[in-house]
């Protein structure tokens, strides 16, 4: 990495008060068959104080050429990183012709060659500070343009923009196409996208939006555009009616690209994803499920996060975060992915109560000074904790005071920059809620708190019942919990559902009076529903009809919850490890969602090697290998949880006899 390659929030803040409007006209040479490419670069812009010095960002081997206002720039204006710019007029203009270096790292414009075919392959990313690797540019993301980009690519090539493009033969260069894409809509320039080769292309429509997918030539026989485009329409369905805004671009490509560095990124109208997810072989519908939850968490950003844009990095958990926690909510509410919330128990929580309690924890509303910092606090903090806050603020205000809000910031910020407080006060407004105060607890705190349920009885009823709130002696905060707690019982073979109410938990202590007097349940679950961040303790009743009976509960979320305390107690040493893998062996069975089967498989393997007597391991192993046996006979040939049980058996296996089934 180039040692000046990087840029403060101050220097970002300083360059948008001066600058504005700016206008860019890329023109980009992909013909050479070298490790460089050409850029050439024309930006317009505005200067709000006329006489200063500011900076260009460009990150290239070598500044061919470069004039502003018609006037050449000294070469020593040009650091490897950045070109200053000196005396600004109120108008400008700045002309650069420069050459590039395509990368293999996973920023800037990406070239891999298929080892199948021996065709070249290119894909732009640009997050967070990447753009200026293949364009010079302002690169932050509140300096917001319109971008006009023309390519030369050989003939066979296909290249995708964030704008439609249209391609013309070159005079005098039979082999040579220049592609030309339209003016864009106002943009950051870590948005911008360039994709070209020889891809293989599907396209359709819904309603006025253009679809696209691309592959390489070599894995299109893999490819499976009908679920593809089937969840992309439900989306855009989706979306514009929980945004009240229609698609707000001119086109929706998805492209699946070799070697890419993420899974996916929200380039406008031209997505780019990790083709790890075009399937070569048979995979679980939990598998299924992630690639949904990819291409709806992508489609989210359009409106949050391209749409209106963070004004710097330190949001950018927000804008992860929103379009985690809409994504999970479009595929259970616009797809066949109903277990999406059980997925996002068991995953995202799961994740994020782990991270949350090592060393290296942070508030989620972390301090970003410059662009380095951003790679230091892109974590399962970011990604996981925000988007399970994200959902206790929806059960906090209310889920539609909650998309009035998103409404009214999408509305009023479209094509502009906002930060958290913006949307804080979007949402606050008709909610009835203090968010700042809000904010404060969980947004700018680390760790998380214990729920535990404190009940006494009175013969067969509850005498009281209360919910103490713990925190960690090194993150002391109680915070406000909206939730719900439920009452099951046990009636002939199933655990069904009672009652449940939803109340505020503020305190260390907080009474549930409206539960007084009713019958004892044989399940106690708090944070049904799954509405907040925390972990959640059972009492010994609920522990004991856990233990012996979770199988029958009847609902996914709540077994998800259930098995989300348990496997917190065994961690906390609240429950002990040689009862935990018996309690998994025996409800197991209970569960339909392959990958819940998958997390509490590798759970029972944790409790075996990490929490586990390690003098007791051998015979656990044997138990697990057997019971995996006996599952993997009884399940369904080719199924998804046959599979997970082979997983689980050849991992288990150790005795000889075992071994010789392997």
């Amino acid at each position: 990495m180039h040692p000046g390659n990087n840029l403060t929030r101050d220097e970002a803040s300083r360059r948008a008060q001066l600058i504005h409007t700016p206008l860019y006209d890329i023109s980009l040479d992909l013909t050479r068959e070298s490790d460089t490419f050409s850029c050439e670069a024309t930006i317009h812009f505005l200067c709000q104080e006329p006489g200063a010095d500011s900076f260009v960002d460009f990150l290239a081997p070598s500044v061919d050429s470069c004039e502003l206002n018609g006037e050449e720039v000294p070469k020593q204006a040009f650091d490897g990183a950045r070109i200053a710019l000196k005396n600004l007029r109120d108008a400008n203009e700045l002309h650069v012709l420069g050459t590039c270096d395509y990368q293999n790292i996973g920023a800037g414009l990406c070239k891999f060659k298929d080892p199948v075919d021996h065709k070249i392959y290119l894909h732009s990313q640009f997050e967070t500070f990447d753009a200026h690797r293949m364009f010079p540019c302002f690169d932050q993301p509140d300096l917001k343009a319109s971008f006009t980009f023309t390519v030369l690519a050989p003939s066979d090539w296909v290249v995708v923009s964030n704008n439609p493009g249209q391609a013309q033969q070159v005079s005098g260069r039979e082999n040579i196409k220049r592609w030309t894409f339209g003016a864009s809509p106002k943009m950051s320039s870590y948005l911008t996208a360039i994709v070209a080769g020889p891809y293989h292309g599907v396209r359709d429509r819904h309603g006025d939006i253009d679809l696209g997918i691309f592959c390489r030539q070599s894995l299109a026989q893999y490819l499976d555009p009908d679920e593809i485009f089937t969840v992309t329409k439900q989306g855009l369905d989706f979306y514009g009616q929980a945004y009240k805004y229609p698609y707000p671009f001119q086109k929706y490509d998805q492209l699946f690209v070799p070697e890419f560095s993420a899974g996916a990124m929200e380039n406008i109208g031209c997505v780019t994803f990790n083709e790890s997810m075009i399937f070569r072989s048979k995979v679980t519908e939990a598998v299924r499920e992630d690639r949904a939850n990819a291409i709806l968490h992508e489609m989210a950003h359009m409106w949050f996060g391209d749409l209106v844009t963070m004004r710097w990095w330190d949001d950018l958990w927000l804008n992860e975060s929103f379009a985690t926690f809409m994504s999970v909510l479009c595929q259970v509410e616009a797809t066949r992915f109903k277990n999406g919330w059980v997925t996002f128990a068991n995953q995202y929580k799961t994740g994020a109560r782990r991270q949350d309690q090592l060393p290296t924890t942070h508030p989620i509303a972390a301090d970003i000074p410059d662009i380095q910092s951003v790679y230091l606090n892109f974590d399962a903090i970011t990604y996981n904790k925000g988007a399970c806050v994200l959902r206790q603020l929806v059960a906090y205000v209310g889920q539609d005071t909650f998309l009035r809000g998103v409404q009214r910031y999408v509305k009023q910020r479209q094509f502009a920059n906002a930060t958290l407080a913006d949307f804080l006060s979007d949402v606050e407004a008709g909610s009835g809620r203090d968010l700042k105060a809000w904010s404060k607890l969980w947004l700018e705190t680390a760790g998380l708190n214990t729920l535990r349920p404190v009940a006494t009885s009175q013969s067969d009823t509850i005498g009281s019942l209360s919910i103490q709130q713990e925190a960690p002696r090194e993150h002391p905060t109680i915070r406000p919990h909206r939730l719900a707690v439920g009452l099951y019982d046990r009636q002939s073979t199933a655990l069904q559902l009672r009652r449940r109410v939803e109340l505020d938990v503020a305190d260390q202590s907080t009474p549930v009076n409206e539960l007084v007097g009713e019958h004892q349940a044989d399940l106690l679950l708090v944070n049904d529903l799954d509405l907040t961040y925390a972990k959640i303790r059972l009492d010994e009743r609920s522990l004991s009809t856990a233990t012996e009976h979770l199988a029958e509960l009847s609902d996914p979320l709540a077994r998800a919850i259930t098995w989300a305390a348990l496997w917190d107690m065994l961690r906390d040493a609240e429950l002990p490890s040689r009862r935990y893998l018996p309690l998994i062996l025996n409800n197991i069975r209970g569960e339909t969602d392959i990958g819940v089967v998958q997390d509490l498989l590798a759970q029972a393997s944790s409790a075996i090697w990490v929490y586990g007597d390690p003098t007791n391991a051998q015979a656990a192993l044997t138990t697990l290998a057997d019971h995996a046996l006996r599952a993997l006979d009884g399940a369904p040939a080719g199924s998804d949880l046959q599979l997970s049980w082979a997983h689980a058996f050849i991992n288990a296996a150790r005795s000889n006899e075992h071994l010789s089934v392997v």
